[in-house]
């Protein structure tokens, strides 16, 4: 068993190897053999001493953390909290969830000490403070708590503040007991570092539970603590230096011949640090579709990787569905194209990727699925769980023995890829001729999608 396995254990798991006495019966976390370190801290509030309680642990649809506890004997002065034992992440994370029913408020929520929470509807947002791990309801109220221990010393100084403070807390108390007119509300958490998480239960559609991966930016970076604020001001006036001496550029016929045989490494920043790094590129003509361009980064500062692919041409005036009915082992092996903005949705095996997940990707059918199924196995599902009921783990179960079956080829399923930008693919294996398995249908673009694409202020006029 490996230092981490014996570090991070289930609560589930840990709560079984606890005797009657507090003690663990096989292993031992600290030299008195309980599961939970004790520490000795100062407490804030009196300055007196109290007792910090450690526990670390892991959530099963998410990732390593440390829960904490402080109580001070002589104030009863207490607090909790939870912080993310895992690294920072590569990409910040945002999650949206459209709270519907009573129960939905049971969804467990881990908001990290760098994340933010949105109730829309509520017109309410909870700042980036101390890491939770709670439900929505737990979120919404301990928020309506702090805001009504203050009201009588409140209603005195400002009774105009009081009011207000009272309708929005009677507004929120009425949401959270799902009184007639007060729901939907629409969580949306965000977080830069990538560490926050709201439980998903299979089979949600994305218009119910969605999770989208962003590049940070550089107060992003300042804000997790990757950068310093003297590094952000270094990244700054890199911006406007470059913003100030920027050229077009221009490339006679040897140099765009040169362009397509070899691959062209410039310097960029890193994402992660906001180093220099090198970037490489290559395009690369796929057959009977359009021309990629395949693009690999490596920061020799912090050690940050990234390979994507993108299309190459102009913005297409539709965007394409392309449906693949798989009724053979063989369909397995076809080449997709996966952009940034294409969604693929699997009916028969209830899967959904969203845009963004897994970035541009040009793989196989079967890498795709099979991608799809180690990162949902080993990032979300785990059968030990105490926190996952018996329902939840028999619908996670025949999941990934749908997708196990459809990897082996034993199952027939459709494949429907949808982008907005027309700029994914698979794999025409009678082409030039019609796919009797395959449609491809060309649509125009809603106005969410063009303003989501950036498209709807976008100039495209030639300058006279």
């Amino acid at each position: 068993m490996s230092e981490e396995s014996e570090l991070f254990q289930a609560v589930g798991d840990v709560a079984s190897e606890v005797d009657d006495h507090g003690l663990r019966k096989t292993g031992a976390l600290d030299s008195m053999g309980h599961p939970v370190q004790e520490i000795e801290s100062l407490c804030m509030n009196c300055h007196g001493e109290g007792t910090t309680k450690l526990l670390l642990t892991f959530i099963p649809h998410f990732k390593e953390i440390v829960v904490m506890s402080f109580e001070c004997p002589a104030c009863g002065f207490k607090n909790s909290e939870i912080q993310p034992a895992s690294e920072i992440q590569e990409k910040g994370s945002k999650y949206t969830f459209k709270i519907e029913t009573k129960q939905d408020f049971n969804r467990q929520v881990i908001k990290s000490e760098t994340g933010t929470c949105k109730f829309e509807g509520l017109d309410l947002e909870i700042p980036a403070k101390r890491g939770q791990l709670t439900t929505v309801e737990g979120l919404l109220a301990e928020m309506v708590d702090d805001l009504a221990c203050s009201q009588e010393a409140r209603k005195d100084v400002d009774e105009v503040l009081y009011n207000q403070i009272e309708q929005f807390v009677a507004k929120v108390r009425a949401t959270i007991n799902c009184e007639e007119g007060t729901l939907p509300v629409t969580l949306t958490l965000d977080d830069p570092a990538g560490n926050s998480w709201i439980e998903y239960s299979p089979g949600e559609s994305t218009e119910k539970w969605d999770h989208t991966e962003y590049a940070r930016t550089a107060e992003d970076n300042l804000a997790v603590g990757i950068i310093t604020r003297e590094q952000y001001e270094e990244h700054r006036q890199r911006d406007r230096s470059a913003a100030k001496n920027k050229t077009t550029f221009l490339s006679d016929a040897t140099d765009i011949e040169n362009f397509h045989n070899e691959v062209q490494t410039f310097r960029a920043t890193c994402s992660s640090c906001t180093r220099p790094c090198d970037t490489h590129m290559k395009p690369v003509n796929i057959p009977h579709f359009k021309e990629v361009i395949i693009m690999s980064t490596v920061c020799e500062h912090c050690g940050y990787k990234s390979n994507e692919v993108k299309t190459g041409g102009a913005i297409p005036d539709k965007g394409r569905r392309i449906t693949l009915f798989c009724d053979d082992a063989d369909d397995l092996s076809r080449d997709v194209l996966k952009s940034e903005t294409c969604t693929i949705n699997i009916p028969e095996l209830r899967l959904d990727i969203q845009q963004g997940t897994l970035g541009g990707r040009f793989t196989t059918l079967e890498g795709l699925l099979r991608q799809v199924y180690q990162e949902l196995e080993s990032r979300v599902f785990t059968q030990t769980s105490d926190s996952m009921d018996e329902e939840t783990k028999q619908r996670w179960q025949s999941f990934f023995g749908r997708l196990k079956e459809a990897l082996e080829g034993n199952i027939k399923f459709t494949v429907i890829m949808e982008d907005p930008l027309a700029g994914s693919y698979i794999q025409n294996i009678y082409a030039p001729d019609p796919d009797p398995n395959m449609k491809i249908e060309d649509y125009d673009r809603t106005a969410q999608q063009n303003e989501d694409l950036g498209l709807t202020d976008m100039d495209v006029n030639p300058v006279s």
